[in-house]
C-alpha cells in the first residue's frame, strides 16, 4: 500500500498506452477519470489515516515546508532577543530592577514571557512536523540553549516568589503546558530530555491551575490574555496528553460550571478593538472538548442562536428577531496600523477564530447543517490571518507565527 503523502507515478510511456490513448479519445477520457478517482481515493485514505494519528505520530499539517521555514524564522530570530521587552515584574526595592534574562533566563525573548514560551513551542512543533527541514538544526540548537537545568531552576525560583502567584495566569501558564505537551508527544530522545529538564516548571503551572480554578467564581470573558476559555482548552489538552487526570477532571468540571448554561451569545458584539481571542468562539471551542458531538450540537444551538437561525426552527426561540446575513455573519477583522502592538492583535484574532471554527467543526456531527457556514468563515479568516504573518513589524512578528503554526498544523484538533 502506498504511504500517505506520496502518489504512485503514472506515466503513459509504454507503446501500448501511448498508441491506445492517441488512437482512442474515449479511452483517454476513461483513463483520466480513473486517475482522478484514484487520486481522490488516495487523498481520502490519507486524510482518514491522518485523522487517526495519535501520540508520537508526526502532526497532521496543512502547511508546506517553505511556509514552515518562514514561521520558524520568526521564532528563531526572537526567542533569545531580549529587547524590546515588556515584563510583568513587581518591584519591592531598587535591587529588584533586573534585566529580563536575569529574572527568567529561558523565556526572556520575543518581547514578553508568554510569547517566548510559545516561540519555543513553535520550534518544537515544526521540528516534529518537518523533522528533515533545513531550519531544524538551528531550531534544535536554540532549544538546547534554552532547556538547561540551571536556567529552569532560576525560572522556578522566580515563580515561587510570594508576589508572583498571578504571574502569567492563565495565558502564559497555558502555553507552557502546551509546550510541555509538544515535548511529551515528540518521539525524539533529545525532546524527551528537554521535557524532563522542564518538568519542575511545568509542575508549577499545573499546580497554579489546580489552586486557582476552584477559587474562580466566574469565567473571564475577555478577548486578551486573561480569558479563561482558551487557556482552559490548552491546559486540558496537556492534562489529557500526559494523563494528568486530576487537572483534566477539574477543568472539565469548572468548564461545565462556567459555560454549560450559557445562552444567546451575540457575535455582533465582537470583536473588541484589540482582541486576539474571540470570547464566544473560544468558549465553543472549549465546550466541544468536553461534550459529545450530539450534546455539543444541542448546546451550540442555545449558545449561538444566530448561527442556527434560518436553518431550522429553534425550540428555545432565542434566534427569533435576530437578523443574520450569511455573507456577513462573522466578518474578518481589519488592522488599521500594524506597527501598533495592540491594534495588531486583530491579525491574531483572525488566526485564532479560524482554528476555533475548525474545532467547532470537529465537535459537531458530520450531518449538522451549520457546518457549511462554519467552514466558510474558517476559510476566510484563515486566508486573512496567514496573509498578515509577515514579520514586517515586531509588534506582530514576535507572536503571530505561533498562532499561524497552531492553526496550520491543526494542533487544537489533533489534541482531541
Amino acid at each position: 500500500m502506498q504511504p500517505c503523502g506520496r502518489l504512485l507515478p503514472v506515466s503513459p510511456s509504454s507503446s501500448f498506452l501511448s498508441d491506445s490513448i492517441a488512437d482512442s479519445p474515449p479511452l483517454a477520457l476513461t483513463l483520466a477519470l480513473l486517475l482522478a478517482t484514484t487520486l481522490v481515493a488516495t487523498t481520502l485514505r490519507c486524510v482518514a489515516q491522518d485523522n487517526k494519528s495519535r501520540g508520537d505520530a508526526p502532526p497532521v499539517a496543512t502547511v508546506d515546508e517553505a511556509m514552515a521555514a518562514r514561521f520558524a524564522r520568526l521564532a528563531l530570530d526572537c526567542i533569545h532577543r531580549e529587547y524590546p521587552n515588556k515584563i510583568g515584574h513587581v518591584l519591592h526595592e531598587a535591587a529588584d530592577a533586573k534585566p529580563p534574562s536575569a529574572l527568567t533566563p529561558i523565556f526572556y525573548g520575543c518581547y514578553d514571557w508568554h510569547s517566548a514560551v510559545h516561540g519555543h513551542w513553535l520550534l518544537v512543533r515544526l521540528c516534529r512536523t518537518f523533522p528533515n527541514a533545513p531550519f531544524v538544526p538551528e531550531a534544535r540548537a536554540k532549544l538546547a540553549q534554552s532547556f538547561v537545568a540551571d536556567k529552569v531552576a532560576r525560572e522556578v525560583a522566580y515563580f515561587e516568589r510570594d508576589d508572583n502567584k498571578p504571574f502569567e495566569r492563565p495565558y502564559g501558564l497555558a502555553w507552557l503546558l502546551q509546550l510541555a505537551a509538544e515535548l511529551h508527544e515528540w518521539d525524539d530522545e533529545v525532546g524527551r530530555q528537554h521535557a524532563a529538564v522542564l518538568e519542575p516548571l511545568v509542575e508549577i503551572a499545573a499546580k497554579r491551575f489546580l489552586e486557582w480554578l476552584p477559587k474562580l467564581t466566574h469565567p473571564i470573558r475577555t478577548g486578551e490574555h486573561s480569558q479563561t476559555a482558551f487557556a482552559m482548552g490548552l491546559a486540558l489538552d496537556w492534562a489529557r496528553s500526559t494523563k494528568r487526570d486530576d487537572l483534566a477532571t477539574l477543568i472539565e468540571q469548572r468548564g461545565r460550571a462556567f459555560y454549560m448554561a450559557d445562552r444567546g451569545w451575540r457575535l455582533a458584539f465582537e470583536p473588541g478593538g484589540q482582541d486576539f481571542l474571540s470570547p464566544g468562539l473560544a468558549e465553543a471551542d472549549f465546550m466541544r472538548r468536553v461534550l459529545a458531538p450530539k450534546d455539543f450540537a444541542a448546546w451550540l444551538t442555545g449558545f449561538l442562536p444566530e448561527l442556527h437561525h434560518g436553518l431550522e426552527h429553534n425550540d428555545d426561540g432565542l434566534a427569533d428577531g435576530i437578523p443574520v446575513d450569511p455573507d456577513a455573519w462573522l466578518e474578518v477583522a481589519v488592522v488599521s496600523d500594524k506597527s501598533d502592538g495592540k491594534l495588531a492583535h486583530l491579525d491574531g484574532l483572525n488566526l485564532s477564530r479560524a482554528w476555533m471554527l475548525d474545532g467547532m467543526l470537529l465537535g459537531l456531527p458530520t450531518d449538522d447543517p451549520r457546518r457549511q457556514r462554519l467552514a466558510e468563515a474558517a476559510r476566510t479568516h484563515r486566508e486573512a490571518g496567514l496573509t498578515a504573518v509577515t514579520g514586517e513589524h515586531y509588534a506582530g512578528g514576535h507572536w503571530l507565527g505561533s498562532f499561524a503554526v497552531y492553526l496550520v498544523t491543526r494542533r487544537g484538533c489533533s489534541a482531541r
